[in-house]
């Protein structure tokens, strides 16, 4: 109860001092309004990031196990190189894989191209085509918003039918109403079977809605004759998926034909690879921006620290009557400290008041969220900052002698 009194004292003393000296305690927040708001715009960007780039990496699937011949990141040169001498995955592994893989949901092999698609007289360039079974819906985890989905007889009978993503159907299309209207691609005609719901983009970069989805038979047929496949694989159980992926692995060596002890030639990708590299740049990222915060927060504290070392010279007096009236060192190092970390908190709001006008403006540009946590971060960073730079010459407050201190003009 003693310790919470002097507390109160201390505070309230803290909160008289920084009020008669409303000037200085405002200039003295500048280094820390720097330093606080460098640290919260940091982690406005980072919380931004995150949140993008694991609605990203979502989409992909975190129980889909991807079958490809090289692997989705490559350690080095010669990596990529020996990689490149694998032999492509085609439609002959594709089944097999997929009679042999009966632990699996769903199995979806998957051929890509950039086409050129036309509609009466409107065209576009670039349009992402990718040629698949029924079971892409399971393990691509579309949804169709309009119409239907590819379906089995379709792929079977090499159909000239299609299902667009929402881009396409905003910019050719347009008001035309989307089911049985017929698009060409490639210089064949499709017939428009259903719209997918809108997915957005994939790490701010690639248009998931830009797509038009064909059946496998139809694309090998129109466009590529043997076509280079990825084969996804929808396992559904996230427990078991290492059992699943090593069973996959075996699978797939049985439909390559290797013999034991000879390296697997195709790579089994999933998306925890894609969380683990954006964990090594993101943890990269922060280490240089907490360098910078730290130099800004180091130069903010610094001015702190001289202030109050200021304040303790013209307060001398002050603390001698003080401490000839009966009060502890600990109730001088507590009214200093609370004054160094008020007016620090008075930067870090202030610097909150600055941040979140620019990360308004960020977000215009780049993903970037000013969610509560950070915004906690901020100041309980400002309220350390004060208590770090204000010790020292609390400190020395609270070991003045209180005849000398008396003594002082």
């Amino acid at each position: 109860m003693k310790l919470a009194t002097e507390l109160a004292e201390a505070l309230r003393m803290a909160v008289q001092a920084l009020a008669a000296n409303k000037l200085r305690a405002g200039l003295t927040t500048l280094g820390i309004v720097i330093g606080v708001a460098t640290v919260t715009l940091m982690g406005t960007a980072i919380e931004g990031l995150n949140r993008s780039f694991l609605q990203s990496v979502s989409k992909i699937g975190a129980d889909v196990l991807f079958v490809d011949r090289m692997d989705w990141f490559i350690e080095s040169r010669e990596v990529w190189l020996r990689m490149q001498k694998r032999p492509p995955i085609d439609l002959a592994a594709a089944r097999a894989l997929a009679r042999e893989a009966g632990f699996a949901l769903a199995v979806a092999p998957v051929a890509r191209a950039n086409l050129p698609v036309t509609y009466q007289n409107r065209r576009s360039s670039r349009v992402f085509i990718i040629g698949t079974t029924e079971d892409y819906q399971q393990t691509a985890g579309v949804r169709v918003s309009l119409g239907r989905f590819l379906s089995a007889a379709d792929v079977a009978g090499g159909r000239p039918v299609c299902v667009i993503g929402t881009e396409v159907a905003t910019n050719l299309l347009r008001h035309d109403p989307p089911l049985g209207s017929r698009l060409k691609i490639g210089g064949r005609t499709f017939e428009v079977v259903g719209v997918l719901e809108r997915q957005g983009t994939f790490l701010g970069a690639f248009s998931l809605d830009n797509q038009i989805i064909l059946p496998l038979s139809t694309f090998v047929g129109a466009f590529q004759s043997r076509p280079e496949l990825q084969i996804q694989v929808k396992v559904g159980n996230m427990a078991g998926l290492e059992d699943a992926r090593e069973e996959l692995r075996q699978a797939m060596r049985r439909v390559r034909g290797l013999a034991p002890g000879e390296p697997d030639d195709f790579s089994i990708n999933q998306q925890q690879q894609f969380v683990r590299v954006f964990q090594q740049v993101g943890g990269t990222i922060a280490a240089v921006g907490l360098f910078i915060t730290g130099l800004s927060l180091f130069v903010g504290g610094i001015g702190i620290m001289n202030i109050m070392f200021v304040s303790v010279a013209e307060r001398t007096r002050e603390i001698g009557i003080r401490k000839a009236v009966g009060a502890k060192r600990r109730a001088i190092l507590m009214q200093f400290l609370l004054e160094a970390a008020a007016i620090c908190l008075m930067g870090g709001l202030l610097a909150l008041a600055v941040a979140w006008p620019l990360t308004w403006i960020i977000q215009q540009f780049l993903p970037a969220a000013l969610s509560l946590r950070v915004a906690g971060l901020a100041l309980a960073v400002a309220a350390f900052t004060g208590l770090v730079s204000g010790f020292l010459p609390a400190w020395r407050a609270a070991r003045l002698d209180p005849v000398e201190a008396l003594r002082a003009e």
